[in-house]
């Protein structure tokens, strides 16, 4: 750790996550310090503990902002980032709230934090982003990949699955401009294709069978629930699958490609990427 990192200006939540941890990669990267602020990074943050809270705003300038499963805390943390002089936020959140997708089906947690980011008088970047392709090595979908069978209630729509960290590059970038302030920027893949198509090739780069089964929402509630999930969990997941069924976040946008300057990695070479390193190996 570098530690001019301790006061670097730009803070990252969540920065032990899925995607806090590559935010912070692909800052560095490029050369700038982090301030990587988690339960288990160096600064530490804890959503539940407001002591731990000013060590991650006091002297930043941009904050990177996942929410919490748990919205309460937003507010009264949004408000010290902006009392701290804070300049810029960019917060992930899901596609297809802005146009009332989710209704109340999906994405609470996000929804708040949107509603939280917008009227606080920030700077503001909401990253709306399809699901991750990394889902499906990092998530619930892992697991029934290794077993050899994943079953969901896609209802056959296709999906433009996003590289996490096509994702990150972009909060990275914005982290340290000034572009697309005000804005929610879709980030999604370059082609959207179906989830039967993605784990036919995953199965052909990991060399065996992996099957997709595509489910009734009450079998996907019966299979998260053998899986030990609360009936919180299951009813937002299967609400997800809801809003996805509808097909109207099916449709690849331009988010990646607007920031960056380059198309997004596709689902085939992503890929063929991970499947070297055994991710989906028997």
């Amino acid at each position: 750790m570098n530690p001019n990192d301790m006061n670097a200006d730009i803070s990252v939540t969540a920065a032990s996550g899925k995607s806090g941890r590559r935010v912070v990669a692909a800052l560095r990267a490029a050369g700038h310090p982090v301030r990587a602020a988690s339960r288990s990074a160096q600064v530490r943050f804890d959503w539940e503990d407001a002591r731990t809270w000013p060590a991650v705003v006091q002297g930043a300038r941009a904050v990177y902002l996942v929410a919490p499963e748990d919205s309460a805390p937003l507010p009264a943390f949004v408000d010290l980032v902006h009392d701290a002089g804070v300049k810029r936020v960019v917060l992930l959140s899901g596609r297809g709230r802005g146009r009332d997708t989710w209704n109340g089906r999906f994405g609470h947690a996000m929804a708040a934090a949107e509603d939280v980011v917008r009227a606080s008088g920030l700077s503001w970047t909401i990253l709306a982003a399809n699901n991750f392709m990394q889902n499906f090595t990092e998530e619930l979908w892992h697991a029934p990949l290794l077993a050899g069978r994943l079953g969901l209630p896609t209802g056959g729509v296709p999906e433009p699955f996003v590289d996490l960290d096509d994702v990150a590059a972009v909060a990275a970038r914005l982290l340290v401009a000034d572009d697309h302030a005000g804005r929610t920027l879709e980030l999604t893949g370059p082609t959207a294709i179906t989830f039967a198509d993605a784990v036919a090739t995953i199965a052909a780069a990991a060399g065996r069978p992996i099957r997709f089964d595509d489910i009734t929402p009450a079998d996907y509630a019966a299979d998260l629930r053998s899986a030990g999930l609360t009936q919180e969990w299951i009813t937002e997941l299967n609400g997800l699958f809801e809003v996805m069924r509808e097909g109207r976040i099916a449709a690849p946008a331009t988010g990646v490609e607007d920031v960056l300057g380059r198309p997004p990695r596709s689902f085939a070479a992503w890929v063929a990427h991970i499947a070297p390193t055994g991710a989906w190996a028997a």
